[in-house]
C-alpha cells in the first residue's frame, strides 16, 4: 500500500470491514486530506494558459507545464495586447462569475482609480484602449471590487548588515492560473521588473528606485471594498521609492481581500503590511510572512498549507547567524518552504528572489536560475514541468 493513490483509497477499504457509524465518521474526519475539506471554499484566479491538446498529450500523466515569458515593453503596446486577447476570455469568464450586477460599474471604477491611483488612470485609460475600448474590460482592468482569490505563497527580506538586502518569495498556486510573464515596463517612466498578474497588476517586482514588493494571502474570508492587491503592488512600484512611501500608500489605498504584502528598499528599510477590507492595516515585527495575520482565523486552511510551520520556517533563518545571504535564499527550494502538492493546488511554481540595490532578479527553480536585471533584461521563454509530488524539472 505504499503508492499514494492506494493510500488516499485505504480508507474507504478500511471501512468496508462493516466498522461501526462512530468509526467511520472518525476515518472520514481525521483521515480525510485537509486541502479536500477545505477546497470548495477556496476562491481562484481563472485558468489563464492552458496549454494546446496535442501538446498537453506529451506530458507525463499528471503533469501540467508552463512555458515563462520574459516581455519588454516599456508603454503598453502590441505585447500587452496579445496577452489580453489571448488570456481575456478566461478572465472574463472569472469576472462574470457572481453576474454582471455584483461588480461595480465603469463609472465607479474609474473613480476609485482617480480617487485612490490617479498617477496610473493615464495607463489605465491606455489599457483599455489596447483592449477595444471593452466596457467589462475596463472595469475589469481597474480591479475595483472584483471576484474573491487565494493566493498561496511564504515571503522574507533579509537585512542583514554587511550584505545586500533581498525579498525573496514562493509562489504557490495551481500551475495553469499563473500568467506566467516577467514583465520589463515603464508604464508611469519608472522602470519595474515584476511578474504579472490579473493583466494590470503584479504579484511581486521591484523598480528602478530600489523597491521590492511582493504578496501573499492573509487567511482569512472577509471580501468587500477595495482593489484586488495585483493593481496595488504595481501602484506601489510606479509610484514609491522608499519602504516609508509604501507604507503610507498601503495605509490608504483599500484591498479587497485580507492580504500581506511584504516591502523592501535599498537602505534595507523594510515592512510587512497585513491588509484587508474589514481592518486598519497592521504593521508586523516580523519580516518574514506567510498566509495568515499574525494569528490563525482559518485553521483549516492553515493546516492545509502548513502556513505556521513555514512562517516558523522563516523566522529561524531569518535569526540563524550562522546563515549566510545564499543559503537564505537557497532554503526557499527545500521543504517546508518548497512544496510539491501540485495535484492539490498547492505547489511552489517559482522562487523570485529581489536585489534591489543591484537591480536584478532571479527566478529560480530546483536545477535553473534564470537572470533577469535593469542593466541586462533578455526577452525570452523558460519552461518548467511540474508533477505532484516531485520538484520542478
Amino acid at each position: 500500500m505504499s503508492d499514494r493513490s492506494d493510500l488516499r483509497n485505504l480508507p474507504e477499504w478500511v471501512k468496508s470491514f462493516g466498522l461501526p457509524p462512530e468509526a467511520t465518521d472518525a476515518i472520514d474526519r481525521w483521515w480525510q486530506p485537509a486541502w479536500d475539506r477545505i477546497v470548495d471554499a477556496l476562491p481562484l484566479l481563472p485558468v489563464r494558459r492552458a496549454p494546446d491538446a496535442d501538446v498537453a498529450a506529451t506530458y507525463e500523466p499528471g503533469a501540467e507545464q508552463v512555458v515563462f515569458q520574459a516581455v519588454a515593453e516599456d508603454r503598453p503596446g502590441a505585447a500587452w495586447q496579445a496577452a489580453f486577447r489571448e488570456m481575456w476570455p478566461a478572465y472574463r469568464a472569472w469576472y462574470l462569475r457572481e453576474g454582471d450586477d455584483a461588480r461595480p460599474d465603469l463609472d465607479v471604477c474609474r473613480a476609485a482609480l482617480e480617487e485612490y491611483m490617479p498617477e496610473i488612470v493615464p495607463t489605465w485609460e491606455r489599457l483599455v484602449e489596447l483592449a477595444d475600448g471593452d466596457e467589462l474590460a475596463a472595469r475589469c482592468l481597474s480591479l475595483w471590487r472584483p471576484p474573491a482569490f487565494i493566493t498561496g505563497c511564504s515571503q522574507a527580506a533579509w537585512t542583514r548588515e554587511g550584505d545586500a538586502p533581498v525579498l525573496v518569495r514562493n509562489y504557490d498556486y495551481p500551475a495553469s492560473r499563473l500568467e506566467g510573464i516577467v514583465a520589463s515596463t515603464a508604464w508611469t517612466g519608472r522602470r519595474v521588473i515584476g511578474m504579472s498578474d490579473c493583466l494590470s497588476g503584479l504579484i511581486d517586482g521591484m523598480n528602478d528606485a530600489g523597491l521590492a514588493v511582493s504578496l501573499t494571502f492573509g487567511g482569512r474570508r472577509a471580501v468587500g471594498r477595495g482593489f484586488g492587491v495585483p493593481i496595488v503592488v504595481r501602484y506601489l512600484l510606479e509610484t514609491c521609492e522608499t519602504t516609508a512611501q509604501a507604507r503610507a500608500v498601503l495605509e490608504r489605498v483599500p484591498v479587497h481581500a485580507p492580504q500581506n504584502i511584504s516591502v523592501l528598499d535599498g537602505s534595507g528599510a523594510w515592512l510587512t503590511a497585513y491588509v484587508g477590507p474589514d481592518r486598519a492595516p497592521e504593521f508586523s515585527r516580523y519580516p518574514a510572512t506567510t498566509n495568515h495575520q499574525g494569528r490563525v482565523e482559518w485553521p483549516e486552511y492553515a493546516r492545509a498549507i502548513r502556513s505556521v510551520e513555514r512562517e516558523r520556517c522563516l523566522l529561524d533563518r531569518v535569526v540563524d547567524r550562522d546563515l549566510t545571504r545564499d543559503e537564505f535564499v537557497d532554503g526557499f527550494l527545500e521543504p517546508p518552504l518548497h512544496n510539491t502538492h501540485y495535484a492539490n493546488g498547492f505547489g511552489t511554481v517559482y522562487t523570485a528572489a529581489y536585489f534591489p540595490t543591484e537591480g536584478r532578479v532571479e527566478y529560480r527553480w530546483p536545477g535553473f536560475t534564470w537572470h533577469q536585471s535593469f542593466a541586462d533584461f533578455a526577452e525570452g521563454t523558460h519552461t518548467e514541468t511540474f508533477l505532484d509530488g516531485r520538484r520542478a524539472a
